[in-house]
Protein backbone atom coordinates (compact mmCIF):
# COMPACT_ATOMS: atom_id res chain seq x y z
CA UNK A 1 0.00 0.00 0.00
CA UNK A 2 1.20 3.51 -0.81
CA UNK A 3 0.10 7.01 0.09
CA UNK A 4 -2.20 8.58 -2.50
CA UNK A 5 0.20 11.53 -2.75
CA UNK A 6 3.10 9.24 -3.61
CA UNK A 7 1.00 7.31 -6.12
CA UNK A 8 0.14 10.53 -7.92
CA UNK A 9 3.73 11.81 -7.76
CA UNK A 10 5.10 8.53 -9.10
CA UNK A 11 2.57 8.62 -11.93
CA UNK A 12 3.44 12.22 -12.81
CA UNK A 13 7.15 11.40 -12.87
CA UNK A 14 6.65 8.50 -15.27
CA UNK A 15 7.31 5.87 -12.63
CA UNK A 16 4.42 3.68 -13.78
CA UNK A 17 5.09 4.09 -17.51
CA UNK A 18 6.85 0.77 -18.00
CA UNK A 19 4.26 -1.28 -16.13
CA UNK A 20 1.34 0.49 -17.82
CA UNK A 21 2.93 -0.12 -21.23
CA UNK A 22 3.27 -3.82 -20.46
CA UNK A 23 -0.34 -4.02 -19.31
CA UNK A 24 -2.08 -1.84 -21.90
CA UNK A 25 0.50 -1.46 -24.72
CA UNK A 26 2.77 1.46 -25.53
CA UNK A 27 0.27 3.17 -27.81
CA UNK A 28 -2.28 3.32 -24.96
CA UNK A 29 0.15 4.81 -22.43
CA UNK A 30 -1.32 8.33 -22.38
CA UNK A 31 -4.83 6.93 -22.01
CA UNK A 32 -3.62 4.62 -19.22
CA UNK A 33 -2.00 7.44 -17.28
CA UNK A 34 -5.12 9.57 -17.57
CA UNK A 35 -7.30 6.69 -16.35
CA UNK A 36 -5.07 6.09 -13.35
CA UNK A 37 -4.91 9.80 -12.48
CA UNK A 38 -8.71 9.98 -12.49
CA UNK A 39 -8.97 6.94 -10.23
CA UNK A 40 -6.43 8.29 -7.71
CA UNK A 41 -8.23 11.63 -7.67
CA UNK A 42 -11.64 9.99 -7.20
CA UNK A 43 -10.30 7.76 -4.43
CA UNK A 44 -8.97 10.80 -2.59
CA UNK A 45 -12.23 12.71 -2.98
CA UNK A 46 -14.59 9.84 -2.16
CA UNK A 47 -13.04 7.97 0.76
CA UNK A 48 -11.10 8.81 3.90
CA UNK A 49 -8.23 6.45 3.11
CA UNK A 50 -4.79 8.00 2.84
CA UNK A 51 -3.13 4.90 1.40
CA UNK A 52 -4.14 2.63 -1.46
CA UNK A 53 -3.03 -0.06 -3.85
CA UNK A 54 -3.46 -0.35 -7.62
CA UNK A 55 -4.74 -3.54 -9.24
CA UNK A 56 -5.55 -4.61 -12.78
CA UNK A 57 -7.44 -7.59 -14.17
CA UNK A 58 -7.55 -8.30 -17.92
CA UNK A 59 -10.19 -9.37 -20.36
CA UNK A 60 -9.49 -12.42 -22.50
CA UNK A 61 -9.62 -13.63 -26.07
CA UNK A 62 -10.27 -17.19 -27.23
CA UNK A 63 -7.59 -18.04 -29.79
CA UNK A 64 -8.58 -21.66 -30.40
CA UNK A 65 -11.00 -24.26 -29.15
CA UNK A 66 -14.46 -22.95 -29.99
CA UNK A 67 -16.96 -24.83 -27.79
CA UNK A 68 -14.50 -27.51 -26.70
CA UNK A 69 -14.14 -26.89 -22.95
CA UNK A 70 -17.58 -28.24 -21.99
CA UNK A 71 -16.71 -31.66 -23.50
CA UNK A 72 -13.37 -31.93 -21.67
CA UNK A 73 -11.36 -30.62 -24.62
CA UNK A 74 -8.44 -28.26 -25.21
CA UNK A 75 -8.62 -24.47 -25.46
CA UNK A 76 -6.07 -21.83 -26.44
CA UNK A 77 -6.84 -18.57 -24.67
CA UNK A 78 -4.99 -15.37 -23.77
CA UNK A 79 -5.32 -12.32 -21.57
CA UNK A 80 -5.57 -9.02 -23.43
CA UNK A 81 -4.64 -5.40 -22.82
CA UNK A 82 -8.21 -4.25 -22.13
CA UNK A 83 -8.76 -4.43 -18.38
CA UNK A 84 -10.42 -3.41 -15.14
CA UNK A 85 -8.03 -0.91 -13.54
CA UNK A 86 -8.62 -0.16 -9.87
CA UNK A 87 -7.37 1.90 -6.93
CA UNK A 88 -8.40 0.28 -3.64
CA UNK A 89 -7.98 0.39 0.14
CA UNK A 90 -9.40 -1.50 3.13
CA UNK A 91 -12.42 -0.10 4.93
CA UNK A 92 -13.24 -0.38 8.62
CA UNK A 93 -16.58 -2.10 7.99
CA UNK A 94 -17.92 -5.24 6.35
CA UNK A 95 -19.07 -3.24 3.33
CA UNK A 96 -17.48 -3.37 -0.10
CA UNK A 97 -18.04 -0.07 -1.90
CA UNK A 98 -16.98 0.23 -5.54
CA UNK A 99 -17.28 3.40 -7.59
CA UNK A 100 -17.04 2.67 -11.30
CA UNK A 101 -16.60 5.07 -14.17
CA UNK A 102 -18.70 2.65 -16.21
CA UNK A 103 -21.82 2.89 -14.01
CA UNK A 104 -23.84 5.80 -12.67
CA UNK A 105 -24.56 4.13 -9.35
CA UNK A 106 -22.25 2.86 -6.62
CA UNK A 107 -21.82 -0.86 -6.00
CA UNK A 108 -22.34 -1.42 -2.26
CA UNK A 109 -22.40 -4.90 -0.73
CA UNK A 110 -22.41 -5.85 2.96
CA UNK A 111 -20.41 -9.08 2.91
CA UNK A 112 -21.47 -10.08 6.40
CA UNK A 113 -24.16 -11.87 4.37
CA UNK A 114 -22.79 -13.78 1.37
CA UNK A 115 -25.54 -16.24 0.44
CA UNK A 116 -27.23 -15.53 -2.92
CA UNK A 117 -30.01 -12.95 -2.72
CA UNK A 118 -33.25 -13.21 -4.69
CA UNK A 119 -33.43 -10.52 -7.34
CA UNK A 120 -29.68 -9.79 -7.26
CA UNK A 121 -28.88 -12.16 -10.14
CA UNK A 122 -27.12 -10.60 -13.11
CA UNK A 123 -25.77 -7.62 -11.14
CA UNK A 124 -22.33 -6.43 -10.09
CA UNK A 125 -23.46 -6.78 -6.49
CA UNK A 126 -24.08 -10.49 -7.10
CA UNK A 127 -20.50 -10.89 -8.35
CA UNK A 128 -18.99 -9.14 -5.31
CA UNK A 129 -21.16 -11.17 -2.93
CA UNK A 130 -20.40 -14.39 -4.82
CA UNK A 131 -16.63 -13.88 -4.75
CA UNK A 132 -16.80 -13.05 -1.03
CA UNK A 133 -18.87 -16.20 -0.46
CA UNK A 134 -16.35 -18.31 -2.35
CA UNK A 135 -13.47 -16.93 -0.28
CA UNK A 136 -15.36 -17.60 2.95
CA UNK A 137 -16.33 -21.15 2.03
CA UNK A 138 -12.72 -21.89 1.00
CA UNK A 139 -11.52 -20.79 4.44
CA UNK A 140 -9.95 -17.53 3.29
CA UNK A 141 -10.28 -14.14 4.99
CA UNK A 142 -12.61 -11.41 3.75
CA UNK A 143 -13.43 -7.93 4.96
CA UNK A 144 -14.69 -4.65 3.54
CA UNK A 145 -12.84 -2.44 1.10
CA UNK A 146 -13.34 0.69 -0.98
CA UNK A 147 -12.38 0.90 -4.63
CA UNK A 148 -12.55 3.12 -7.69
CA UNK A 149 -12.64 1.19 -10.98
CA UNK A 150 -12.44 1.96 -14.68
CA UNK A 151 -12.94 -0.80 -17.26
CA UNK A 152 -11.99 -0.65 -20.93
CA UNK A 153 -13.53 -4.08 -21.63
CA UNK A 154 -16.74 -3.51 -23.60
CA UNK A 155 -19.69 -5.51 -22.28
CA UNK A 156 -21.15 -7.99 -24.71
CA UNK A 157 -18.13 -8.07 -27.03
CA UNK A 158 -17.00 -11.56 -26.02
CA UNK A 159 -13.96 -10.34 -24.06
CA UNK A 160 -15.15 -11.50 -20.64
CA UNK A 161 -15.85 -8.25 -18.84
CA UNK A 162 -17.66 -10.12 -16.04
CA UNK A 163 -14.81 -12.62 -15.50
CA UNK A 164 -12.30 -9.75 -15.35
CA UNK A 165 -14.37 -8.03 -12.66
CA UNK A 166 -14.72 -11.28 -10.70
CA UNK A 167 -10.97 -11.85 -10.79
CA UNK A 168 -10.32 -8.21 -9.81
CA UNK A 169 -12.48 -8.54 -6.69
CA UNK A 170 -10.69 -11.80 -5.86
CA UNK A 171 -7.28 -10.18 -6.28
CA UNK A 172 -8.24 -7.35 -3.91
CA UNK A 173 -9.45 -9.78 -1.21
CA UNK A 174 -6.25 -11.78 -1.71
CA UNK A 175 -3.95 -8.76 -1.49
CA UNK A 176 -5.60 -7.01 1.45
CA UNK A 177 -6.54 -9.90 3.71
CA UNK A 178 -4.71 -13.08 2.60
CA UNK A 179 -1.09 -11.93 2.11
CA UNK A 180 -1.48 -12.48 -1.63
CA UNK A 181 -0.99 -16.23 -1.10
CA UNK A 182 -4.10 -17.54 -2.87
CA UNK A 183 -3.32 -19.20 -6.19
CA UNK A 184 -4.51 -18.10 -9.61
CA UNK A 185 -6.43 -21.37 -9.91
CA UNK A 186 -8.29 -20.84 -6.64
CA UNK A 187 -9.21 -17.29 -7.63
CA UNK A 188 -10.45 -18.56 -11.00
CA UNK A 189 -12.51 -21.30 -9.30
CA UNK A 190 -14.08 -18.80 -6.92
CA UNK A 191 -14.80 -16.41 -9.79
CA UNK A 192 -16.53 -19.12 -11.85
CA UNK A 193 -18.57 -20.21 -8.85
CA UNK A 194 -19.70 -16.62 -8.28
CA UNK A 195 -20.84 -16.32 -11.88
CA UNK A 196 -22.62 -19.68 -11.85
CA UNK A 197 -24.37 -19.41 -8.48
CA UNK A 198 -24.75 -15.74 -7.54
CA UNK A 199 -24.74 -14.09 -10.98
CA UNK A 200 -26.79 -17.07 -12.27
CA UNK A 201 -24.97 -17.51 -15.58
CA UNK A 202 -24.01 -21.09 -16.54
CA UNK A 203 -20.58 -20.22 -17.96
CA UNK A 204 -17.63 -22.56 -18.46
CA UNK A 205 -14.21 -22.18 -16.86
CA UNK A 206 -12.10 -20.77 -19.69
CA UNK A 207 -12.88 -17.08 -19.10
CA UNK A 208 -11.88 -17.00 -15.45
CA UNK A 209 -8.79 -19.15 -16.08
CA UNK A 210 -7.49 -16.83 -18.80
CA UNK A 211 -8.18 -13.67 -16.76
CA UNK A 212 -6.58 -15.06 -13.61
CA UNK A 213 -3.46 -16.74 -15.04
CA UNK A 214 -2.79 -14.22 -17.87
CA UNK A 215 -0.37 -14.84 -20.74
CA UNK A 216 -1.21 -17.32 -23.51
CA UNK A 217 -2.56 -20.56 -22.07
CA UNK A 218 -3.07 -23.99 -23.56
CA UNK A 219 -5.76 -25.39 -21.25
CA UNK A 220 -6.68 -29.06 -21.06
CA UNK A 221 -10.14 -29.59 -19.55
CA UNK A 222 -9.83 -33.36 -19.22
CA UNK A 223 -10.39 -32.75 -15.51
CA UNK A 224 -12.82 -29.81 -15.63
CA UNK A 225 -12.41 -28.92 -11.94
CA UNK A 226 -8.62 -28.82 -12.12
CA UNK A 227 -7.62 -28.15 -15.75
CA UNK A 228 -4.12 -28.75 -17.01
CA UNK A 229 -2.35 -25.50 -17.87
CA UNK A 230 0.61 -24.99 -20.18
CA UNK A 231 1.88 -21.46 -20.67
CA UNK A 232 2.68 -20.87 -24.33
CA UNK A 233 5.79 -18.83 -25.11
CA UNK A 234 5.69 -17.73 -28.78
CA UNK A 235 8.86 -18.54 -30.67
CA UNK A 236 8.89 -15.56 -33.02
CA UNK A 237 12.33 -14.03 -33.47
CA UNK A 238 11.05 -10.51 -34.06
CA UNK A 239 10.35 -7.87 -31.46
CA UNK A 240 7.92 -9.31 -28.91
CA UNK A 241 7.35 -5.86 -27.39
CA UNK A 242 5.77 -4.63 -30.61
CA UNK A 243 2.12 -3.58 -30.49
CA UNK A 244 1.31 -5.95 -33.34
CA UNK A 245 1.01 -9.72 -32.87
CA UNK A 246 4.48 -10.42 -31.43
CA UNK A 247 6.15 -8.49 -34.20
CA UNK A 248 4.86 -10.83 -36.92
CA UNK A 249 3.45 -8.04 -39.09
CA UNK A 250 -0.15 -8.88 -38.17
CA UNK A 251 -2.60 -7.08 -35.93
CA UNK A 252 -5.13 -8.86 -33.74
CA UNK A 253 -8.63 -7.47 -33.35
CA UNK A 254 -12.21 -8.43 -32.68
CA UNK A 255 -15.14 -6.95 -34.57
CA UNK A 256 -18.27 -6.43 -32.52
CA UNK A 257 -21.04 -6.74 -35.08
CA UNK A 258 -23.69 -5.59 -32.62
CA UNK A 259 -25.85 -8.70 -32.72
CA UNK A 260 -28.16 -9.09 -29.74
CA UNK A 261 -27.42 -11.79 -27.14
CA UNK A 262 -31.00 -11.71 -25.85
CA UNK A 263 -32.83 -15.04 -25.70
CA UNK A 264 -29.86 -17.01 -27.05
CA UNK A 265 -29.53 -19.33 -24.05
CA UNK A 266 -31.32 -22.22 -25.85
CA UNK A 267 -28.88 -21.87 -28.78
CA UNK A 268 -25.85 -22.01 -26.47
CA UNK A 269 -27.26 -24.86 -24.39
CA UNK A 270 -28.03 -26.98 -27.45
CA UNK A 271 -24.36 -27.27 -28.44
CA UNK A 272 -23.01 -29.19 -25.42
CA UNK A 273 -26.30 -31.09 -25.13
CA UNK A 274 -26.08 -32.38 -28.70
CA UNK A 275 -22.39 -33.22 -28.37
CA UNK A 276 -23.14 -35.16 -25.18
CA UNK A 277 -26.04 -37.02 -26.82
CA UNK A 278 -23.95 -37.94 -29.86
CA UNK A 279 -21.11 -39.13 -27.63
CA UNK A 280 -23.60 -41.18 -25.59
CA UNK A 281 -24.62 -42.98 -28.78
CA UNK A 282 -20.99 -44.15 -28.98
CA UNK A 283 -20.85 -45.23 -25.36
CA UNK A 284 -19.07 -42.11 -24.08
CA UNK A 285 -20.04 -39.52 -21.47
CA UNK A 286 -18.33 -36.71 -23.40
CA UNK A 287 -16.92 -36.04 -26.85
CA UNK A 288 -13.27 -36.19 -25.81
CA UNK A 289 -11.53 -39.37 -26.85
CA UNK A 290 -13.61 -40.00 -29.95
CA UNK A 291 -12.09 -40.04 -33.44
CA UNK A 292 -13.53 -39.07 -36.80
CA UNK A 293 -13.58 -42.77 -37.75
CA UNK A 294 -15.63 -43.56 -34.63
CA UNK A 295 -18.27 -41.09 -35.81
CA UNK A 296 -18.24 -42.05 -39.47
CA UNK A 297 -18.67 -45.74 -38.68
CA UNK A 298 -21.77 -45.00 -36.60
CA UNK A 299 -23.49 -42.23 -38.57
CA UNK A 300 -26.66 -44.25 -39.33
CA UNK A 301 -27.40 -45.01 -35.67
CA UNK A 302 -26.54 -41.49 -34.44
CA UNK A 303 -28.59 -39.95 -37.22
CA UNK A 304 -31.60 -42.07 -36.39
CA UNK A 305 -31.46 -41.29 -32.67
CA UNK A 306 -30.66 -37.57 -32.58
CA UNK A 307 -30.33 -36.20 -36.12
CA UNK A 308 -27.66 -34.79 -38.37
CA UNK A 309 -26.72 -31.58 -36.55
CA UNK A 310 -25.42 -33.48 -33.55
CA UNK A 311 -23.14 -35.47 -35.87
CA UNK A 312 -21.77 -32.29 -37.42
CA UNK A 313 -21.20 -30.69 -34.01
CA UNK A 314 -19.42 -33.79 -32.74
CA UNK A 315 -17.15 -33.73 -35.80
CA UNK A 316 -16.44 -30.05 -35.11
CA UNK A 317 -15.36 -30.89 -31.57
CA UNK A 318 -12.97 -33.61 -32.70
CA UNK A 319 -11.28 -31.37 -35.27
CA UNK A 320 -11.32 -28.23 -33.12
CA UNK A 321 -9.88 -30.02 -30.12
CA UNK A 322 -6.89 -31.11 -32.20
CA UNK A 323 -6.54 -27.65 -33.79
CA UNK A 324 -6.26 -25.96 -30.39
CA UNK A 325 -3.27 -28.19 -29.61
CA UNK A 326 -1.69 -27.57 -33.01
CA UNK A 327 -2.18 -23.80 -32.69
CA UNK A 328 -0.24 -23.79 -29.43
CA UNK A 329 2.58 -25.75 -31.10
CA UNK A 330 2.62 -23.37 -34.08
CA UNK A 331 2.99 -20.39 -31.75
CA UNK A 332 5.78 -22.09 -29.81
CA UNK A 333 7.62 -22.80 -33.05
CA UNK A 334 7.10 -19.26 -34.31
CA UNK A 335 5.25 -20.47 -37.40
CA UNK A 336 2.78 -17.67 -38.11
CA UNK A 337 1.63 -19.11 -41.43
CA UNK A 338 0.66 -22.44 -39.90
CA UNK A 339 -1.03 -20.66 -37.00
CA UNK A 340 -3.14 -18.48 -39.31
CA UNK A 341 -4.11 -21.48 -41.44
CA UNK A 342 -5.41 -23.21 -38.31
CA UNK A 343 -7.34 -20.05 -37.35
CA UNK A 344 -9.01 -20.08 -40.77
CA UNK A 345 -9.79 -23.80 -40.43
CA UNK A 346 -11.35 -23.13 -37.04
CA UNK A 347 -13.59 -20.46 -38.53
CA UNK A 348 -14.76 -22.73 -41.34
CA UNK A 349 -15.50 -25.56 -38.90
CA UNK A 350 -17.53 -23.31 -36.62
CA UNK A 351 -19.50 -22.02 -39.58
CA UNK A 352 -20.16 -25.31 -41.40
CA UNK A 353 -20.16 -27.94 -38.63
CA UNK A 354 -20.79 -26.25 -35.29
CA UNK A 355 -23.24 -23.79 -36.90
CA UNK A 356 -22.98 -21.05 -34.28
CA UNK A 357 -22.66 -18.05 -36.59
CA UNK A 358 -26.34 -17.08 -36.39
CA UNK A 359 -29.43 -18.10 -34.45
CA UNK A 360 -32.19 -20.14 -36.04
CA UNK A 361 -34.67 -18.14 -33.97
CA UNK A 362 -33.64 -14.99 -35.89
CA UNK A 363 -32.63 -16.34 -39.32
CA UNK A 364 -32.70 -12.93 -41.04
CA UNK A 365 -30.16 -11.49 -38.57
CA UNK A 366 -26.72 -12.71 -39.69
CA UNK A 367 -24.09 -10.07 -38.90
CA UNK A 368 -21.37 -12.64 -38.14
CA UNK A 369 -21.53 -14.43 -41.55
CA UNK A 370 -21.61 -11.03 -43.23
CA UNK A 371 -18.58 -9.79 -41.30
CA UNK A 372 -16.60 -12.97 -41.99
CA UNK A 373 -17.41 -12.86 -45.70
CA UNK A 374 -16.45 -9.18 -45.94
CA UNK A 375 -13.20 -9.90 -44.08
CA UNK A 376 -12.27 -12.72 -46.47
CA UNK A 377 -13.28 -10.65 -49.49
CA UNK A 378 -11.22 -7.66 -48.44
CA UNK A 379 -8.12 -9.32 -47.00
CA UNK A 380 -7.70 -12.38 -49.22
CA UNK A 381 -4.23 -13.71 -48.32
CA UNK A 382 -3.56 -10.78 -45.95
CA UNK A 383 -5.54 -12.05 -42.99
CA UNK A 384 -8.00 -14.54 -41.53
CA UNK A 385 -11.12 -14.42 -39.37
CA UNK A 386 -13.14 -16.78 -37.18
CA UNK A 387 -16.13 -16.69 -34.84
CA UNK A 388 -15.08 -15.53 -31.37
CA UNK A 389 -16.59 -17.05 -28.23
CA UNK A 390 -20.03 -18.54 -27.88
CA UNK A 391 -21.32 -17.30 -31.21
CA UNK A 392 -24.84 -16.79 -32.60
CA UNK A 393 -24.38 -13.02 -32.22
CA UNK A 394 -21.68 -10.51 -31.49
CA UNK A 395 -18.06 -10.92 -32.33
CA UNK A 396 -15.53 -12.25 -34.81
CA UNK A 397 -11.77 -12.41 -34.32
CA UNK A 398 -9.37 -11.38 -37.07
CA UNK A 399 -5.62 -11.38 -37.68
CA UNK A 400 -4.85 -8.69 -40.25
CA UNK A 401 -1.60 -7.79 -41.97
CA UNK A 402 -0.34 -4.34 -41.01
CA UNK A 403 -0.51 -3.17 -44.63
CA UNK A 404 -4.31 -3.67 -44.66
CA UNK A 405 -5.33 -2.87 -41.12
CA UNK A 406 -6.23 0.82 -41.44
CA UNK A 407 -8.30 0.22 -44.57
CA UNK A 408 -10.00 -2.80 -43.02
CA UNK A 409 -10.75 -0.92 -39.81
CA UNK A 410 -12.32 2.01 -41.66
CA UNK A 411 -14.42 -0.26 -43.87
CA UNK A 412 -15.78 -2.39 -41.01
CA UNK A 413 -16.52 0.62 -38.82
CA UNK A 414 -18.53 2.12 -41.64
CA UNK A 415 -20.74 -1.00 -41.65
CA UNK A 416 -20.87 -2.08 -38.01
CA UNK A 417 -20.34 1.20 -36.17
CA UNK A 418 -17.53 3.50 -34.99
CA UNK A 419 -16.59 1.36 -31.98
CA UNK A 420 -16.96 -2.02 -33.66
CA UNK A 421 -13.28 -2.76 -34.40
CA UNK A 422 -11.40 -3.39 -31.15
CA UNK A 423 -7.66 -3.81 -31.58
CA UNK A 424 -6.01 -6.08 -29.04
CA UNK A 425 -2.56 -6.94 -27.82
CA UNK A 426 -1.81 -9.90 -25.56
CA UNK A 427 -0.92 -9.39 -21.93
CA UNK A 428 1.74 -11.36 -20.10
CA UNK A 429 1.54 -12.13 -16.34
CA UNK A 430 3.41 -10.22 -13.68
CA UNK A 431 1.74 -6.83 -13.38
CA UNK A 432 -1.43 -7.63 -11.48
CA UNK A 433 -0.51 -4.88 -9.00
CA UNK A 434 1.38 -1.67 -9.78
CA UNK A 435 4.33 -1.05 -7.46
CA UNK A 436 6.66 1.74 -6.43
CA UNK A 437 10.15 0.37 -6.02
CA UNK A 438 11.41 3.04 -3.61
CA UNK A 439 11.13 3.55 0.11
CA UNK A 440 9.56 6.94 -0.56
CA UNK A 441 6.55 5.23 -2.09
CA UNK A 442 5.59 3.43 1.10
Amino acid sequence: MYSLDNLQRHLDEGGFDHQLSLIHSQKRLTESKNRLARLIRRMENSFSSKTAGIASSPGRTEMGGNHTDHNHGHVLAAAVNLDCLCVFSPSETTEVTILSENYDRSIVVDISETTPLDGEEGTSEAIVRGVADGFRKAGFIISGFNACVCSTIPAGAGLSSSAAFEVLVGRIFNYLFNENKISELDIARIAKRAENIHFAKPCGFMDQMACSFEGILSIDFNNPDSPGITRVEPGFEQNKDSDDFFGTGYRLCVVDTGGSHADLTPDYAAIPKEMFLAANCLGRNEARGLSVDDVLENIPSIREKIGERAILRLLHFIGENERAILQAKALQKGNINEFLKLVADSGHSSSHLLQNCYSNSEPTSQPIPLAIYLTELMLKENGVARIHGGGFAGTLQAYIHNSCFETYQKYMKNIFGPTSVIELSLRQPGNEFLTIETEAGI
